[in-house]
């Protein structure tokens, strides 16, 4: 397993969703809404990383991390961009996400969002327990998207190409740049306490609110009548290979509680990068070029 430290840089993307069928995992609503849920997920919690991070720039003292953490400003934020396109595809195809995605912008806008408070230690605290948070969040990324990344039953139940070259461009970046949220962590903070507070929250509020976005998007499916969503299910598409098998999910959170925990031991850097080199998304013949809009909002 290579882990060599890379240079971050946002990359230039384009997807093209016009032949992308509702049910892009082939005969399985299940499946395809449970990963669905990422497109009214990221777009504003990217965007919550974007917004938390330009506030901690001026709190970094170490010089290779503030630019590994620029490097990840600009990925997260053309990751947002990304997953904002599929949306429309979405509601072309009957299926319209915006009374779950206002949901969703309440939560990263307002009940995470900037508060008015005396500058100092009360100010301080609330940014610290926002940029750990994000770490905590970056793990279950990370994993996610080494998971994709060797998620071969999606290519052999034939998954749709584009997303899941999405996918994996996404999940690819999350493993390249898994270590700079925990080491920000660290460099501002590192306290144990609230790193594992912390990991108790999002780890809470991301099966809560996936659960949540699958049970909305089967129950909103125009080709569906009473579509539900269990755990049972969720376990037999785990156990398939077509979505993470829970006992891995239920195992990533005892390793980034532990107190030796690394990103660097999670995923493989070399993988990662190996893909991005050929991801037809990231290599688009005729490029897209969200640099400018990214930079523009540091």
């Amino acid at each position: 397993m290579s882990n060599t430290r890379p240079v971050l840089a946002a990359r230039r993307v384009s997807f093209d969703w016009a032949d992308t069928p509702l049910h892009w995992v082939p005969g399985d609503p299940f499946t395809t809404h449970t990963i669905n849920v990422l497109h009214l997920l990221l777009p504003a919690g990217e965007r919550w990383f974007v917004q938390v991070y330009q506030q901690v720039l001026p709190h970094i003292t170490d010089e290779e991390l503030r630019a590994d953490v620029i490097g990840f400003i600009g990925q997260e934020a053309v990751h947002a961009a990304a997953h904002d396109e599929v949306l429309p595809q979405l509601r072309r195809l009957g299926l319209d996400p915006t009374p779950y995605t206002a949901q969703v912008d309440w939560l990263f806008g307002k009940l995470l969002g900037d508060r008015t408070l005396p500058p100092g230690r009360a100010s301080r605290w609330w940014l610290w327990e926002r940029v750990a948070l994000i770490a905590a969040i970056e793990h279950h990324t990370a994993f996610l998207g080494d998971w994709v990344l060797n998620a071969k039953e999606l290519d052999r139940c034939g998954a749709d190409p584009t997303m899941l070259d999405l996918l994996r461009w996404h999940g690819a970046e999350e493993v390249e740049h898994r270590s700079v949220a925990f080491e920000l962590f660290q460099h501002v903070d590192g306290s144990y306490r609230r790193r594992a507070r912390t990991w108790a929250t999002a780890f809470s509020a991301l099966v809560f609110l996936w659960q949540r976005g699958t049970r909305f998007f089967l129950a909103n499916d125009p080709t569906l009548t009473g579509g539900r969503a269990s755990l049972a299910q969720y376990y037999g598409a785990g156990r398939r290979g077509v979505l993470p098998a829970l006992p891995d999910v239920l195992r990533s959170g005892p390793r980034y509680l532990s107190r030796g925990y690394h990103p660097r031991d999670e995923g493989d850097t070399a993988q990662a990068l190996a893909y991005l080199a050929t991801s037809p998304g990231a290599n688009p013949t005729d490029r897209t070029d969200r640099t400018d809009r990214v930079e523009g909002g540091r």
